[in-house]
This record gives structure tokens, sequence and C-alpha cells, in this order.
């Protein structure tokens, strides 16, 4: 049995910091829980980003609800991805039973129950403030690695936001961006080529493709006006806590493409629109990211090195962003070596293969004479954790078996009454839910090529008239020995006609004969 009070001092140098701090739980020996040695998590590392992992039913999800709410009582605003949907009940105070109590006695903690101020988010718009970008908002960069198209392809994206933005024609959903990929491979082809050089039909249907694709996977509901504006995300409530903002993404778990489409947008948004801001003693921003493996998922070699790349520039704007998944190894080792705080709860070992990521996971933690780390990990209860994070200086703390802190809200979901009834209060639904039909380059290119049509037809040549063959009898009739003829025998016809009717073919005193 380790040394109890070398352990305590152990813990308390390797969890005291500078600065504010939040007490994630209390660290264990030996199945015992140690409340003397605190886990303090600080405030001014949470920009370094962080892991939650553990297998299913092990509490990664109450974790991720109880760092939330440690967050907004420093006035820290927190965005949730929520793809299970089990985290609304954030909004609402918790219920003490005697599961909390006893685990709060433990700590030597006080459980109050608390809600907590939220406002909920969708793509759909449907239950919360209706999240959308415009195409001209992601950009031809962001836009072919999403589509997963090679540089040549890359280049007739490009060409089309530069044509478009030539022209004054704003790209603001997916309707207009396939418009002006069809002009360019018809109609406007001449033109096109005549600026900006030959383009490939093949490109152009690979793309076109690549977007209906996107399109069956929903993505027209988030492609659109009005823009989210990201600052809404940076809000406080008016008794001065973080906002926390909780986008329900339920139905995208079997669209993993649509899923990193919007990820990645959000967090180009936001590292785009957010100042430099160096070493803040706490963050403007944390955003928790569930069931992260989705991100991931069926992403191409360029989306994943987007990925890593924001996640290492983002730090420096004062944002923190958390993944939480079932298996450390879903996310790629890239980014995971950029993460700082380290929470890992429980896995299985059931194969081989089980065994082998829990070998590796142990591998990822610092050496410990407290524990034995690869067997630790399979026997943490709920609400426990392997825990290890990074000081000041950068410098990994103590790894630490953990009991936790339990979530003060409710931890099940809100009612759909009590979602309407937040949606109501919401100032942001109203000022999200309206669609906004700008003119934009789809409009602006029908009405260019209605335009052409109508001036086409109307300089059109008019024919001329095929003069029809006359017919036999028209020939003959024509023919001026025939008409003489017609004449002479009419007039026979006409002088016999009226003799027999006694008419004479002179005039009343006149000499001259009629005929």
């Amino acid at each position: 049995m380790a040394d109890k009070q070398v352990f305590i001092d152990e813990m308390k140098k390797g969890y005291s910091f500078k600065g504010d701090s939040v007490q994630l739980g209390a660290a264990m020996l030996d199945g015992e829980v140690i409340a003397e040695a605190p886990i303090l998590l600080p405030l001014r590392t949470l920009n370094r980003h962080g892991l939650i992992a553990g297998a299913t039913g092990t509490g990664k999800t109450k974790t991720l609800q109880t760092i939330s709410e440690l967050l907004s009582d420093a006035s820290i605003p927190v965005l949730l991805m929520d793809v299970k949907g089990d985290l609304s009940g954030i909004a609402a105070a918790g219920t003490v039973n005697d599961k909390l109590t006893e685990r709060y006695q433990k700590l030597q903690l006080t459980y109050e129950p608390t809600a907590y101020p939220v406002e909920l988010l969708s793509l759909t718009g449907r239950e919360g403030v209706r999240l959308r970008a415009t195409v001209s908002e992601f950009g031809p960069v962001l836009l072919s690695k999403i589509l997963g198209l090679n540089d040549t392809q890359g280049g007739v994206v490009a060409l089309i936001f530069k044509y478009c933005d030539d022209n004054k024609m704003p790209l603001l959903n997916l309707q207009d961006f396939v418009k002006v990929l069809q002009y360019i491979g018809d109609e406007g082809k001449g033109d096109i080529e005549k600026l900006y050089g030959k383009i490939s039909t093949t490109s152009t249907g690979t793309i076109l493709r690549k977007v209906i694709e996107l399109q069956q996977q929903g993505a027209d509901l988030f492609f659109g006006e009005r823009s989210f504006e990201v600052d809404d995300l940076m809000r406080m409530s008016e008794d001065g806590r973080g906002m926390i903002s909780i986008l329900r993404v339920t139905d995208l778990q079997d669209k993993p493409k649509l899923f990193s489409t919007f990820m990645l947008q959000m967090l180009a948004e936001l590292y785009a629109s957010s100042p430099e801001e160096g070493d803040m003693d706490k963050p403007k921003l944390v955003m928790f990211i569930d069931e992260a493996h989705l991100i991931f998922q069926e992403a191409s070699a360029e989306l994943l090195k987007q990925i890593e790349t924001v996640v290492k520039l983002i730090r420096s704007k004062g944002i923190g962003i958390f993944f939480c998944t079932q298996n450390p190894m879903d996310v790629p080792a890239p980014v995971l070596a950029q993460l700082g705080l380290k929470v890992q709860h429980a896995l299985r070992a059931f194969t081989a293969a089980d065994r082998k990521v829990i070998k590796q996971t142990a591998d990822n933690y610092p050496e410990t004479k407290f524990y034995k780390t690869d067997d630790l990990i399979t026997q943490l209860g709920i609400g426990e954790a392997l825990i290890t994070m990074l000081n000041e200086k950068g410098i990994p703390t103590p790894l630490a078996h953990v009991m936790l802190c339990s979530p003060k809200s409710r931890m099940d979901i809100l009612t759909p009454a009590e979602i309407a009834s937040i949606n109501n209060k919401s100032r942001l639904v109203a000022k999200y839910q309206q669609d906004v039909d700008s003119r934009s380059a789809y409009e602006i290119l029908t009405e260019k090529l209605n335009t052409a049509a109508e001036l086409a037809e109307e300089t059109k040549p008019v024919p001329k008239t095929v003069k029809e063959e006359p017919s036999t009898f028209e020939k003959v009739a024509n023919n001026s020995v025939v008409k003489s003829i017609a004449r002479t025998a009419g007039n026979t016809i006409v002088r016999s006609l009226l003799g027999a009717l006694g008419i004479t073919g002179r005039r009343k005193g006149s000499k001259t004969s009629w005929f």
C-alpha cells in the first residue's frame, strides 16, 4: 500500500495553480476517496483543449455536463454539441438522491441543485435558434476540402468564387453554387474561358455530383441566410454566469459529412472572427464536441489536416475545444497530441484488440508509482476517471485516479414544454428564425439567361417566304395564248346571249357598236 501522506503531498503539489481554478473532484488511492487531495482545473489552461473518453455508461457525458456547469459559474460561455440529445437537462435543477448525497459526503462538498442559463440551437430551426452560413463564408478552400476535391477541381471552385466576386453575384446557398457551376459548363463557358482559361467538363461534372451528395445529407438546411454570428455564443446571463449554448444535432448521427461540414465551418468562423488574445486568465469560449468520432468518420486526409490546423491555432484566440468520445484512438494522433487535459473513464477489454487499445492508452499517460494504469483503466467505477492535464508551464500533472463531482443540474432531458418555454424567452430565436431571400447568383444568372433568350428571339431574322410551285391548272390559266383564246370565246358567248335577248349592241345616238 502506497504511503497516503506522500500521495496527498504529490497531488497537492501537482494540482496547485496560480489564478482561478475549479474543482473536478478528489483523488483516490487504493479505492479510497482522499478529500484532502482535491483535483483542480486551472481556468487559464482551458484553451489548451482536452479529451473526455470512456466506454458507454461510464459517465463521460455527465463529466462533460459537470465541467460545463463549473465554467458557467466562472463566467465562461460554453458551446455543447449534443449528438445524443441528453444534455438539455442542464437548464433545469437536479434532484437530490442517496447516491449523490453519499458521493458529496466522500468529497466533503455540498450538493446544491442548480439550473443553468441555456440557449438551444438547431441546424433545422425546429426547436431552437437556427444556425446557418452562406457558401461565400465557407470560401473556396474550405468548400473544396469538404467536397473532397483534387487540386484541379479545387481550382474550378476557386474560379467560381472569383467569377462571382468580380460580377457581384453572392453565393448564399448551394442552389447558387450549382447554378453558377452549370452556367460555366454550358451557356457561359465561352465567356468564362476567355477571362479565366479552359475549364474541364469532367471537373464540373465531378464537382456537381459531390455537391448533390452533400445536398442528399441535408446540407441545404445549413447553407443560406441569415448567417449565425459567433459573437452570440460568447454571452453572459443576467446574473453574470456564462451562457451555455446547446446545439442539438441528434439527426446528424447518420450524416457524418454534414456534421463534419458544420463543425469545420464553426471552428473556421470562430478562428477567423476572433482577435488574437495571447495568454488569458480564462478563455472566452469553451466548446465540447460529444461523440467526436463523427467528425473524423469518413473524413479525408485534407479535412483532417484542416481540423488539426484549426485546433493548433485557435488556442491563441482564447478558445478551448474538448472532444468527447468512447475510444481515445477515435481522435487522430496529430489532434490528440494537442489536447492538454485528458479525462479517461473506464474502457472494456473484451477482445485482443480492446486490450491493445488499453495498453496504448495507458502508455500515453505519465508514469506513476501509485497506480498500475493499464489494469486500473478497466476497473474504474461510474463517475470515476484517470486525469492528467498541463500546468501553466505546459508540464503534465501527476496521473490521478479521481472521483468526480456530479452535475448539479438535471441528469435527464427537458420536456417539450420546457424546451418551448426556453425558446419563447429567447431573443435569438426571433433573430435567426426568419428566412432571408436576398438577390444572389441564382436570380442574377437566371435573369441574365432569360434576357439573352428574349433578345435572341427579337433579333432572329425573318425567314424568306418560299413560293409554292404553281399547279398545272394555274400554269395553263396564266399562259398568254390561253388568256387570248379565253377572251375571244367569252366575247362570242356574250354577244350570242345578248342577241338572243333582243338587245342590240349599239348605244342610242351612237354609231359605235359595243362589240
